[in-house]
């Protein structure tokens, strides 16, 4: 593992990342706004499917406009992310909220995965005017939890 870290941090993108001027705080600013992508559009969508606007917007409309912003939000924040760890990775991997975020994120992606693969599929039978089942309602839970959980964990790399 040490390896590993020790060639992350010596290679020649960890090395631009921390020689460039102004490189980490730029990347550091393009991970929040990819955060926000990420887990706003997210959050608005659990909302939905807890049962807010319920009379109002169907599942799926409301899946085609925020669910899209939320894969670019991860794409940017996953790729930022990397970038911003490469040149700290044994110091960040020695931190104790490095696994709890990594974790997290994990059980969040898990959870879109068996939410899509499941649940939504019947999502015509629920799609507007009926409550979601309870599986789309643990899955909401879940992802806003995770999700809470991952930005409070990569803020407390930091500091722990």
């Amino acid at each position: 593992m040490n390896e590993l870290l020790s060639w992350l941090e010596d290679g020649w993108l960890a090395e631009a990342v921390r020689g460039t001027p102004y490189m980490y705080p730029m990347l550091e600013s393009i991970h929040i706004i990819g955060i926000a992508l990420l887990i706003g559009p997210a959050a608005a969508f659990d909302l939905r499917l807890l049962g807010v606007a319920r009379q109002w917007l169907p599942v799926t409309a409301a899946a085609n406009y925020l669910l899209p912003l939320s894969r670019v939000g991860f794409v940017v924040a996953a790729v930022t992310g990397v970038l911003l760890f490469m040149p700290g990775a044994s110091l960040i991997v020695d931190r104790g909220s490095a696994p709890w975020k990594l974790g997290l994120i994990l059980v969040g992606g898990l959870n879109i995965v068996v939410f899509h693969r499941r649940t939504y599929r019947s999502v015509a039978q629920w799609d507007t005017d009926r409550p979601s089942p309870h599986s789309a309602r643990v899955a909401a839970v879940v992802s806003l939890l995770s999700w809470s959980g991952v930005t409070v964990a990569g803020r407390l790399l930091a500091y722990t």
